[in-house]
């Protein structure tokens, strides 16, 4: 007898669409889906750390345009805003945050836990953006607040830090 979940498993991983929305699988995890979805941004960050700025910084728009329209029509497809287990958005908010951080380990383990925490607990006015604005651009816009929230926090602790 097949369960609900095994529905959304078979349809996320049959499908190319929901495949990039699901973040390759990570958000099919049965705990901290987002967690697993921004180790997939880590991933991308590492795997493009060498291109430069303005490279990597082309690569974050494009996955954010593209992503309005990944995570809108998947969630559409499975009648779902903001389900879970879309995770693009997440892999998109890691790949800014690490964009601002120090390369180093300290650095990029300050960026997943700034970043993680914000979307978390998602404070004002993120968790107002997602609930307000539908669709791929309400899905999108949280993490890309929480990711600038994780940004001017590394930025102030860099300029603290050389203060000192």
């Amino acid at each position: 007898m097949s369960t609900p979940n095994d529905n959304l498993i078979r349809t996320v991983m049959t499908d190319p669409l929901h495949i990039l929305a699901f973040g390759f699988g990570t958000g099919l995890a049965p705990f901290a889906p987002g967690t697993f979805g921004s180790l997939i941004g880590v991933l991308s960050f590492w795997l493009t750390m060498d291109f430069g700025l303005y490279i990597q910084l082309i690569i974050a728009l494009s996955a954010t345009l593209v992503g309005v329209w990944i995570c809108g029509e998947s969630a559409r497809r499975i009648h779902v805003h903001d389900h879970s287990g879309i995770v693009w958005d997440e892999i998109v908010g890691m790949y800014f945050t690490l964009i601002a951080a120090t390369s180093s380990l300290t650095g990029w383990v300050l960026a997943f836990v700034l970043f993680r925490f914000m979307d978390i607990v998602k404070p004002w006015p993120i968790r107002n953006l997602d609930r307000k604005i539908g669709g791929g651009i309400g899905i999108m816009l949280d993490d890309l607040v929480a990711a600038l929230y994780a940004v001017i926090l590394l930025i102030l602790m860099s300029v603290f830090d050389a203060s000192a």
